[in-house]
């Protein structure tokens, strides 16, 4: 059977359980809207969690970086691994103690104010959209290749079938349906990486098959070093940007992932805090079998993507390349018009353009595998879109619904009221994530690490203070929120888009203006210390918060009270 053949039939089947599920699961009640009942096993949270947080970024995009980056690509698996440890260990326990639904909730709480609520509310709603732009480009991307239509058209049925399941089931269905979709995923991501890597290097470990040496007896990394220098390259395993730079997008994308609205709200839903804990260590262990596997995947793309490329003349090219070229993704300008692809770091003469999110994608096509594999990686993306997206879309709805409604604009409304509201602010949200996945503002994991950046920025500081300064009030907390939100948006709209600087065009020329040698996508934590000493500042200078919040701070650092926490 052709590709896809297979693909109509993997993402039927996949897209028929996901459904599925969403009926089986479907809320009945607030709570089990916004906190899946609060019943939910460690195990299945730790999957569903690491569902939620391996988004496109890191299946579709994350290996696409660090295929074309190299050493600098690694930033992002320490940034993002080391802040799942961060998020594990240092807040997650205590957030699950507070016993709120939603970020926004316990910052509302925790500083007694309904101003500290709304804008964290803001805060929430800009992260999570940033965030969920990342997701609907990626389900577009694998939609307009695997089932030939339109990236336009392969957006409008992912929002269709998150729609569904994320406004009919709530937390409660959307729980049940990511560790389905952790399971198709991490298949569909481990197959093409054990056919490939017992291809090229005789071992079916990737991870072992990576520190290996190929057929012809040169180590892998060894190989794309010497084709990175023959096509003026700089070397795969020694990096470009500043430790400066590696070091504050490192810490950006730690302190995001402490910070997002999304990932937090999963240990809202386990019965105890221990259970919190637990769930932490099994989505840790569930994620590294991705996160592992990502560096020997890139390297297997990238050697085989330069093989079959580079100084082939294109009339020869197999199938794969017109099948991509297709969706715009990758294309070929003969500018020396000899017909043969000269894929080399000169922009003056390069031929050959690649979008860096089809290097997963691609690569089983590329490597010549079976055409299920091929059609199986493309429901996986599937399912790390839709499993992000789908959560992210939760906490959009919940912070309209609950912090929005519930507490401030309509205290009186009752359960029924609250849940229409949650669904409907779905739908709506459904409909913006989906005009900018249609109009992305980059490639997806650049889009993603803005997310992380701003969370960083606005969340992590009123967090990390809110739980272990008892002296940090409301006027500090938001403050400190206002100003690192603020000067992140500034930053990456004037670096990333060129708002204030004459447009995308002017976005390269402007590299050499940033401010202490920071990336748009590492100014996440500038911002978060400027935020961390501000909040500090301003609540030293203004009156200490209520005893009684005082003393839920205390309270809530008490590992003796690890037993059920409140339902609200």
């Amino acid at each position: 059977m052709g590709i896809l053949t297979w693909t109509w039939i993997l993402v039927g089947i996949t897209f028929a359980l996901y459904i599925g599920i969403a009926i089986w699961a479907r809320a009945g009640s607030s709570k089990e809207f916004y906190v899946a009942g609060g019943g939910v096993h460690p195990i299945v949270n730790g999957m569903a969690t690491a569902a939620d947080w391996m988004s496109a970024a890191s299946f579709i995009s994350l290996a696409g970086i660090v295929s074309f980056g190299g050493y600098d690509g690694s930033v992002y698996l320490m940034g993002w691994t080391g802040g799942y440890v961060l998020l594990a260990l240092l807040l997650a326990p205590y957030l699950r103690k507070f016993g709120k639904f939603t970020v926004p909730d316990f910052i509302g709480d925790r500083y007694y104010s309904n101003v500290a609520r709304i804008v964290a509310v803001i805060a929430a709603l800009i992260v999570s959209f940033t965030y969920v732009a990342g997701q609907m480009r990626g389900v577009g991307i694998v939609f307009s290749r695997y089932l030939e239509v339109e990236i336009d058209t392969g957006v409008y049925i992912g929002m269709a079938i998150v729609l569904f399941y994320a406004v009919l089931g709530g937390m409660k269905g959307i729980t049940y349906t990511q560790v389905a979709q952790y399971c198709v995923l991490i298949f569909a991501f481990m197959v093409p990486a054990i056919f490939i890597s017992f291809e090229m290097t005789g071992n079916a470990i990737p991870q072992i098959g990576l520190g290996q040496a190929g057929e012809d007896g040169v180590y892998l990394l060894d190989k794309l070093d010497g084709l990175h220098a023959e096509l003026g390259f700089s070397e795969y395993t020694t990096g470009s940007k500043s430790m400066m730079d590696i070091f504050a997008i490192t810490l950006a994308l730690m302190a995001g992932t402490a910070g997002l609205p999304h990932v937090i709200v999963r240990f809202f839903t386990v019965p105890k805090v221990k259970d919190a804990r637990k769930s932490a260590g099994w989505a840790l262990l569930f994620i590294a079998i991705m996160y592992t596997t990502i560096p020997a995947v890139a390297v297997f793309a990238r050697v085989n993507l330069i093989e079959t490329v580079s100084n082939e003349k294109y009339e020869n090219l197999p199938e794969w390349f017109g099948n991509w070229e297709k969706t715009g993704l990758i294309g070929f300008e003969d500018k020396n018009n000899d017909g043969t692809i000269q894929y080399v770091a000169d922009p003056a003469t390069n031929e050959l353009t690649i979008d860096r999110d089809i290097m997963v994608l691609a690569n089983p096509e590329i490597a010549k595998l079976p055409n299920w594999v091929i059609a199986l990686v493309g429901a996986g993306g599937l399912a790390a879109a839709l499993s992000t997206a789908a959560g992210l879309l939760l906490v959009i709805a919940s912070s309209i619904s609950h912090d929005l409604f519930k507490k401030i604009l309509m205290p009186k409304i009752n359960e029924k009221g609250e849940l229409i509201a949650a669904r409907l602010a779905a739908a709506v949200a459904v409909v913006i994530a989906g005009y900018f996945g249609i109009n992305p503002p980059g490639f997806v994991a650049a889009v993603v690490a803005l997310a992380f950046g701003l969370a960083a920025a606005s969340f992590f500081p009123a967090i990390v203070l809110g739980i272990f300064d008892k002296r940090m009030n409301k006027e500090g907390a938001i403050g400190g929120m206002i100003i690192g939100l603020s000067l992140m948006l500034f930053y990456m709209l004037k670096f990333k888009f060129g708002l204030f600087d004459g447009g995308k065009e002017a976005v390269a020329g402007l590299k050499s203006s940033w401010w202490f040698g920071v990336s748009p996508e590492g100014f996440g934590t500038i911002a978060m210390f400027i935020n961390f000493i501000f909040s500090i500042v301003i609540s030293r200078m203004t009156p200490a918060p209520p005893e009684s919040v005082q003393e839920i701070v205390e309270n809530i650092r008490i590992p003796s009270g690890a037993g059920k926490a409140s339902d609200h």
